[in-house]
């Protein structure tokens, strides 16, 4: 009992660690996207963010293989044996390099044809467009390559270096928007020089800091084919998922991008800014609980495991519903008072993209769970080729004339149909009770997301647009988003715990 409250106390640390780091980076990243914007201008913005798209669908390779690294290295923490992390860590790192390698060859070959030949980029702006890609793929393999690294921090917890090597790149990523302004040359050329310099600085980063903390983060080269085996066949059937999801991501901006071109694109960026920015929090506290389920599952507590999921997957809900709901009620303003430049679908995507986070959120600690076991070619068949379906809808629908906001409804209806999937799933891998996650979870954040949005929703339809209506339905969105999330949401214990530390800090504000 003493260790669950110790490793409580520690997700509980860790979260609020992250939280400190995530609300500065928020604000850096949406002043600097907003610079970037008016800088590059829309049609430059939407080529940065669908050319990177096109590097990015080479994760498919990378992302199953990054899954198996985290997954490992997490799990024999959990059994504590130091020389088979240090095996593991060794391993990992080769896996990278050499994965490294064949990446830069797909890309130099498929990427650039696929970029020149099929994609919608203005003829003046090709140049540029494939200096971009070339920059991109090497802040790709940096970034490949300092996954290891990244892997080892959170698996021991670590979260204030974690934290403070975060803020760094914000800092350097706020000093590159500042730069772009007197860009001596091409600025869209500029800026991918700079964000690749700023790759290579946080990977040397990293690395330093896991080479003095971390005894295993030293790299010695050996060839262990029952480690090198056991990773790639986790990774084998991991890169369904993997690529399932980056197909729907990167793919979908993609075929946004052969139908409407890169104005639509930039308004699709700035959506997935906006996501990024409020998904950062719920994602700090899913990276402090993701240990613990992994490590309470290689220790055989089972009990405390389930525990995590159930608690983890509201909470999840919870905070990214009380952040997204403000924004969902003032969309248009906000993206004005941040913008000014605003691009034409990007309220709707801005909408759609949010919803769609919170979709997700309530399955990521079953993912955890998932990856825990190491047993996943039955799951990854089934949940990875529902993901899969995303592209070649989205690709028939927009054929169709549909608008292009339809490949993340299309994703929305998918997402849901891929959580009916993890729970019949997991009922045999880790005996989840469908039932109660239904009864506790899913039904729980469904009535208290309508009841939350009832007052809001209908209040921002009888005012009109303007700084005071933005603050008062803000205000009213998050103070009934918490009262819904305490008296609906929580439980007996629940309510009574949060009582108490509110109680406790209220004390101690008093006795100062």
């Amino acid at each position: 009992m003493s260790n669950r409250i110790s490793n409580n106390k520690r997700i509980a640390k860790n979260t609020l660690l992250l939280y400190f780091r995530m609300l500065f980076m928020m604000v850096v990243s949406l002043y600097t996207s907003r610079v970037i914007l008016n800088v590059l201008g829309v049609e430059d913005f939407g080529i940065y963010n669908v050319v990177g798209g096109v590097v990015a669908m080479f994760t498919v390779i990378s992302g199953s293989l990054s899954a198996a690294i985290s997954r490992f290295i997490t799990y024999e923490l959990g059994k504590g044996d130091q020389s088979k992390l240090n095996k593991i860590f060794s391993a990992s790192v080769t896996i990278q390099l050499a994965l490294s390698l064949i990446i830069v060859v797909l890309i130099e070959s498929v990427g650039v044809w696929f970029l020149n030949t099929k994609m919608t980029i203005p003829a003046d702006r090709m140049v540029a467009a494939n200096w971009v890609l070339q920059f991109s793929i090497i802040t790709f393999v940096i970034n490949l390559i300092s996954v290891p690294y990244n892997a080892a921090i959170i698996a021991h917890e670590r979260m204030s270096a974690f934290a403070y090597i975060s803020i760094l790149e914000a800092v350097c990523k706020l000093a590159i928007a500042f730069l772009i302004m007197v860009s001596p040359m091409d600025k869209l050329v500029f800026y991918a020089i700079l964000m690749c310099a700023v790759s290579v600085l946080i990977r040397f980063t990293y690395g330093h800091y896991c080479k003095k903390h971390f005894t295993e983060c030293t790299y010695h080269f050996h060839w262990d084919k029952d480690i090198l085996k056991k990773m790639f066949g986790f990774a084998g059937w991991n890169f369904i998922g993997a690529s399932s999801a980056v197909l729907r991501d990167h793919g979908g901006n993609i075929v946004i991008n052969l139908f409407y071109g890169p104005s639509v694109n930039a308004a699709r960026g700035i959506a997935i800014q906006v996501n990024n920015a409020i998904m950062g929090f719920v994602s700090n506290f899913m990276t402090a609980l993701n240990p613990q389920i992994t490590k309470s599952y290689a220790s055989g507590d089972r009990e405390y495991m389930m525990t995590l999921l159930f608690q983890g997957a509201r909470l999840s809900f919870y905070m990214l519903l009380m952040l997204s709901l403000p924004v969902l009620v003032n969309t248009h303003y906000i993206l004005v008072l941040w913008l000014k430049l605003v691009p034409e679908h990007a309220v709707f995507f801005v909408q759609l993209i949010l919803v769609f986070a919170m979709s997700e959120s309530i399955s990521n600690p079953l993912i955890t769970a998932m990856l825990a076991t190491g047993k996943i070619r039955n799951y990854q068949i089934v949940v990875g080729g529902l993901q899969m379906m995303n592209l070649p809808i989205s690709y028939v629908c927009l054929r169709l004339g549909c608008i292009p906001e339809t490949v993340l409804i299309v994703a929305i209806v998918i997402s849901q149909c891929c959580l009916v999937a993890r729970l019949y799933m997991l009922r045999g891998m880790i005996g989840l009770s469908s039932i109660q996650y239904l009864k506790k979870v899913y039904f729980n954040v469904i009535v208290v997301a309508l009841l939350s949005l009832a007052v809001p929703g209908l209040l921002s339809k009888c005012v009109e647009e303007s700084f005071l209506s933005f603050v008062l339905l803000s205000l009213v969105a998050v103070v009934c988003t918490v009262i819904v999330e305490f008296y609906v949401g929580c439980n007996g214990k629940e309510r009574a715990f949060v009582t108490e530390k509110v109680g406790k800090v209220i004390l101690k504000i008093q006795n100062r």
